[in-house]
């Protein structure tokens, strides 16, 4: 590995030699801001050496400068004062030994001049977020298909490891189609640039259309619309109502990044046990027995050869990482983070980013993605009420263990802790969590089979699952096309998963285009149907959105808890059982008294309530009236 970093090295070396213009990271910044303090890295042939450096702007001071032991770079500490006005910082950059000058200009921009529409304005459980990928989705703009400049030039869609050529433009062509289906916030997966060739994973030469192998942290990839469409992406959602989650790696990097070709410092990247892989048990974290080293050896390890673990105690990298989460939040009017592959980066680090962009945006939301195997360390990921040495702070989790308890309530048979029990007593378990409510729950995702497979294709049992998903406490998320019965296993690759949605480019037949009825089959018209309706219903439902939640112990396969609050009361009741069944409302009298009527959200029929019976595999959501 070691020859291959050195190779690397000499080779960006000529690259920067011939670069006559000074890479500034953050590119730009803001007055304003509630922390003053800045730190600039320069990137460019030998400016470590140009260390002593002149500046006179008004409210702006020069604080401390570091020259690292690679001298292609230099960090420059500045102090805004909350005096300062926009505009243009000469930064001059001198060599005491050369008597020479580099100059920098910087920009200082006003901060509340992006797009006067509401931004920075979090998620929580009124919400439903849709999951896309965006290169899968929908193709709007073919001339950005492909980038000659990038390593990978090829768009293949019928090839499963290549880019088929989805953009932000495309997503926005399908506005209309997600507002009816009660949308209110898109994450999209990573769309900073992955310019790397094909790499090599298990077996299959594969590329980077997933996102999650960044290249350049200040860069948009060209091929969803760069800087400019993201900018237009985002406005464009937050003109409509709509929020924007963006995808956060703080774990890896591309090997094609230039932090990996040219290294600021020795320490920037985990090298204590070269690029083995974490040993994945989320476990010692919370272990009181668990030695050091294998604690170092969850955070130290590389997923693959070819994603540099980032090191996050190295504090011009945690600070770089930091600022660029603000400069995103801020440049695109980014409203909530999901953050890949949390469990597996530094602790303290990452409490001190999440402290740093909710100081600087305090209704932002950050959710934490950690796979993990308990409720218990679900919990531990976000802010609970457990009592350990450690605690961490984001606004809520990906809530797997409730996901893997759905799949049990609607595939396993009903049992003392099996089947719907599941559901029950993981829901049991939200003491663990400080706000349960903002927990992200779903079904599926980019990572995962297809739901509708794993119910093998059976649509009472989706049906039921989502009447859960989306009246559980929590915020909903659901996967592109899980609404019109797209399907998979991961088998032997993820690609699997990530199919094209039908319809999503120009040369898709008109017969096969889902984001219309005309190209659903019957059973796609009405899965569609049934997500849009409860998806709608949702949307105006304050029990749902804000209100409390009360689940009662499932009987015979019968699982039933309520949504309330002083305005609305909503019933969810699934049969799991094997036999018909009539609830015996006297075990509900505490929620149900008063009421004698339930409406079907979906139908809008209404029954009165001592005649409802259940078929095995039929579930519900009532709204109750009197």
């Amino acid at each position: 590995m070691r020859s291959f970093i050195l190779l690397a090295s000499f080779f960006f070396s000529l690259v920067v030699t011939a670069a006559d213009e000074i890479k500034a990271y953050p590119t730009h910044w803001w007055v304003g801001m509630k922390n003053p303090k800045l730190q600039l890295l320069l990137h460019q042939k030998d400016i470590g050496n140009y260390s002593t450096i002149r500046l006179n702007y008004p409210g702006v001071k020069v604080g401390k400068i570091h020259s690292p032991e690679n001298k292609n770079y230099l960090f420059i500490d500045l102090e805004i004062a909350s005096s300062a006005k926009p505009g243009a910082l000469q930064i001059q950059c001198q060599d005491p030994l050369l008597k020479k000058t580099r100059t920098l200009t910087y920009s200082l921009h006003k901060k509340n001049g992006n797009s006067g529409l509401p931004q920075h304005q979090g998620v929580d459980a009124r919400d439903l977020v849709y999951l896309i990928m965006p290169d899968r989705f929908s193709n709007g703009d073919l001339s950005n298909d492909v980038v000659k400049s990038y390593r990978d030039t090829l768009c293949e869609r019928g090839n499963k490891f290549s880019r088929h050529g989805g953009d932000f433009k495309g997503i926005l062509n399908r506005l209309d189609y997600l507002k009816e289906l009660g949308v209110t916030s898109i994450w999209l997966t990573p769309v900073i640039e992955n310019d790397m060739p094909r790499m090599q994973e298990w077996g299959n030469s594969v590329a980077g259309y997933h996102g999650y192998w960044f290249t350049d942290h200040y860069e948009v990839d060209k091929r969803f619309g760069g800087n400019e469409g993201y900018k237009v992406f985002c406005e464009t959602l937050h003109k409509n109502g709509m929020k924007v989650i963006q995808d956060a790696v703080y774990n890896h990097v591309g090997n094609s990044h230039v932090f990996y070709l040219d290294p600021p410092q020795k320490d920037w990247f985990n090298s204590s046990q070269g690029t083995r892989q974490p040993n994945h048990r989320e476990e010692v974290f919370m272990d009181p027995y668990a030695a050091e080293e294998q604690k170092r050896q969850m955070l130290d390890g590389w997923f693959t050869p070819h994603l540099p673990d980032l090191n996050q105690r190295n504090p011009f990298l945690a600070t770089f990482l930091i600022q660029h989460a603000i400069w995103t939040t801020q440049e695109f009017g980014i409203d909530a983070w999901r953050v890949d592959t949390y469990k597996y980066c530094e602790e303290k680090f990452m409490n001190e980013l999440n402290t740093a962009l909710l100081k600087e945006f305090p209704k932002l939301t950050i959710l934490g993605e950690a796979w993990v195997n308990t409720v218990a360390a679900n919990a531990y990921f976000t802010s609970n009420t457990i009592n350990t040495p450690f605690r961490h702070n984001p606004n809520g989790i990906l809530d797997f263990q409730t996901s893997f308890a759905i799949m049990a309530g609607i595939n396993e048979k009903f049992g003392w802790t099996n089947g719907v029990n599941k559901l029950y007593m993981t829901l049991a378990q939200d003491f663990l969590y400080k706000n349960p409510m903002s927990n992200c729950m779903f079904l599926d995702n980019h990572d995962m089979d297809r739901i509708f497979s794993v119910v093998d294709e059976d649509w009472n049992k989706l049906k039921m699952a989502v009447n859960w998903l989306y009246t559980l406490r929590g915020i909903p998320q659901l996967y592109y096309g899980t609404e019109v019965l797209m399907k998979n296993r991961k088998t032997s690759t993820d690609a699997m998963v990530r199919e094209d949605y039908p319809g999503g480019w120009p040369a898709d037949a008109s017969s096969k285009n889902l984001f219309t009825p005309a190209g659903r089959s019957q059973q796609q018209q009405t899965a569609f149907d049934h997500f849009s309706r409860l998806g709608q219903f949702r949307k105006s439902s304050s029990a749902i959105g804000t209100g409390k939640m009360m689940q009662y112990i499932p009987q015979d396969g019968l699982y039933a808890y309520f949504r309330y609050d002083d305005k609305q009361t909503v019933l969810v009741i699934a049969n799991t059982g094997e036999k018909s069944i009539s609830p015996t409302w006297s075990i509900y009298k505490e929620r149900v008294k008063g009421f004698t009527q339930l409406r079907d959200v979906i139908t809008g029929t209404t029954r009165a309530i001592d005649t409802l019976t259940l078929a095995p595999g039929e579930s519900f959501v009532f709204e109750l009236l009197q």
